[in-house]
């Protein structure tokens, strides 16, 4: 059945296996929520919408944010506005299906302050590009005439993998590339990113269960931030010419979370 992918590359999955020693089953079984975690309040939720947020350059620190959300600490409201917008989508997730209408849902929650509301959850409707900082082109993504179409085999590809049984290798392997293909098709006018590393970890939930919220590849990525965008970049400066072939160290990223304090 992994053979009716129509965009998510498999070529790699034998390598992926040989290279990915630990037993992530084990690692993923001994995943714990925090201690300070509440019916109302999520540690690691928390973890997951600062640590995202910083790496799309927010200026915010965990610290901070834990005193803002489970003690009720003000401050300025552009300090916590987006990190709370992401923190809501992540909720949403956790008791929703990973399909079209709730991923383009939680864009809604987690762009109601970096976009326009008429493009929340809204395919781009003109060219993208990814720039440095100093403004050199780094990345030029799917041009607006093929995005829709290319989300389409996208959700078609989510739709067959939740229904087949994967092993837990197999389960990280595929997280990792839809983290990859959605960060590459870039269909959002802004919050890609943000987008692509939640629906990594909702693949995770759905496939192996809730404790994969507690999973800190958010922090993982940051932390690696340097390294994170070099491995997405081994892939080619342009969508049509993108080399899936080269995407084995960005795919063994995932598994070094389990490493994270």
């Amino acid at each position: 059945m992994k053979e009716n992918l129509k965009i998510i590359p498999i070529d790699l999955l034998e390598q992926y296996h040989l290279q990915v020693n630990k037993d992530l089953q084990t690692s993923f079984d001994q995943l714990r929520d925090a201690e300070i975690s509440t019916v109302s309040f999520s540690f690691y939720t928390s973890v997951s919408s600062v640590f995202s947020s910083k790496i799309e350059g927010e200026e915010i620190e965990l610290d901070s944010y834990i005193k803002h959300k489970k003690f009720g600490i003000e401050f300025l409201p552009d300090y916590t506005k987006k990190i709370d917008d992401l923190y809501n989508a992540y909720t949403f997730a956790k008791t929703n299906l990973l399909n079209k209408k709730n991923i383009e849902g939680t864009h809604k929650l987690l762009s109601k302050h970096i976009v326009a509301k008429h493009l929340q959850g809204k395919i781009r409707s003109q060219n993208m590009y990814v720039s440095t900082t100093d403004g050199k082109i780094e990345y030029v993504a799917a041009t607006p005439f093929v995005v829709e179409g290319e989300m389409g085999k996208f959700y078609n590809d989510i739709e067959i993998l939740l229904q087949q049984e994967l092993t837990t290798k197999e389960v990280f392997f595929f997280a990792a590339m839809i983290h990859l293909v959605f960060v590459k098709i870039h269909p959002w006018n802004d919050g890609n990113g943000r987008s692509a590393r939640l629906i990594e970890k909702w693949f995770l939930a759905q496939k192996l269960g809730e404790k994969a919220w507690f999973l800190q590849s958010e922090k993982n990525y940051y932390q690696q931030h340097q390294i994170y965008y070099k491995n997405i970049r081994l892939l080619g400066l342009e969508y049509p010419d993108l080399d899936y072939s080269n995407a084995l160290p960005f795919l063994l990223m995932l598994p070094n979370s389990f490493s994270i304090n």
